[in-house]
């Protein structure tokens, strides 16, 4: 490729090729105080390059890749370049991770203790998190939690934060100071802006918790909460794990264990200040 960038997201290292230079110039600024990977060796390649050549200059088109690919997925425009490489990037970790249990849930950490969050699209689990890290929570990632069957340890994901639409602006007025990458508008799922995990989050992505609470959000209700019985929460974490099929029995045994483990409860919340409020209490209780 003729524009390369390495970077390391917690214990997962990445090379990123690119025809163009735009999506590696503001991969390179946005991420510009996270590490290398390990020796130098990324565990995953992604690729964005145009399918034809003419492509590169008129109307240019990314196309996704890497060493795992989606031959259906759509073209994205080079205005969008950045949000194909962190899609390309989680795309490879569904696809292809095995050393951990993904589970599509954002991740915080106090005391050495994590929540997970997970719901649908539009949940709000990216919200609660970037509003959760500005009342002194550890932001542990957004995307994925990866989930160590060998320890049932938690360890940091803290990629860019995608927040979409109405989250732009809650994600500006509790982070003020935060840099932020361009605004994409019009893209697959509305307005997207990447956000930088705060420096904390970043120095301390090598270091795991023990996963405490998980926590089923649904945002647009009244605040109301509820235990979610174990056979629910299972049944959800399989729907929410990209490769716990893929892990056999040791994504079983993992997930089995985190279940058993770890109290699980819904919440309603009309907006973040009540989403934080109901978290805080969960917590305390805890």
């Amino acid at each position: 490729m003729r524009h390369v960038f390495f970077v390391r997201i917690g214990p997962i290292g990445f090379r990123i090729g690119s025809d163009w230079r735009a999506p590696i110039t503001e991969l390179q600024s946005l991420y510009r105080d996270y590490p290398k990977p390990h020796d130098g060796v990324p565990d995953f390649t992604v690729r964005l390059f145009a399918r034809r050549p003419w492509r590169r200059i008129i109307r240019p088109s990314v196309e996704i890749g890497g060493d795992y690919m989606l031959p259906e997925a759509a073209p994205l425009p080079l205005r969008q370049g950045l949000l194909a490489a962190e899609m390309a990037m989680n795309l490879q970790m569904a696809l292809g991770a095995r050393r951990y249990l993904l589970l599509h849930a954002s991740a915080v950490e106090r005391d050495g203790r994590a929540l997970l969050m997970t719901g649908i699209s539009g949940a709000g689990k990216s919200t609660l998190a970037t509003l959760l890290a500005a009342k002194g929570w550890r932001f542990m990632g957004d995307e994925f939690a990866l989930l160590d069957p060998a320890t049932g340890l938690i360890h940091a994901f803290p990629r860019l934060i995608s927040l979409k639409n109405v989250a732009i602006a809650a994600a500006e007025s509790a982070w003020p100071d935060a840099r932020m990458g361009p605004l994409m508008p019009a893209t697959p799922k509305g307005n997207i802006r990447h956000m930088v995990p705060d420096t904390r989050a970043i120095a301390a992505m090598d270091v795991p918790a023990t996963p405490a609470l998980l926590v089923f959000p649904r945002y647009g209700f009244g605040a109301e909460t509820r235990p979610v019985p174990p056979a629910e929460a299972f049944v959800r974490m399989t729907q929410a794990s990209t490769n716990y099929v893929a892990l056999g029995e040791a994504g079983f045994r993992a997930l089995t264990g985190l279940i058993a483990d770890v109290p699980s409860v819904a919440i309603d919340y009309p907006d973040g200040a009540s989403a934080i409020e109901q978290v805080e209490a969960l917590w305390s209780a805890r």
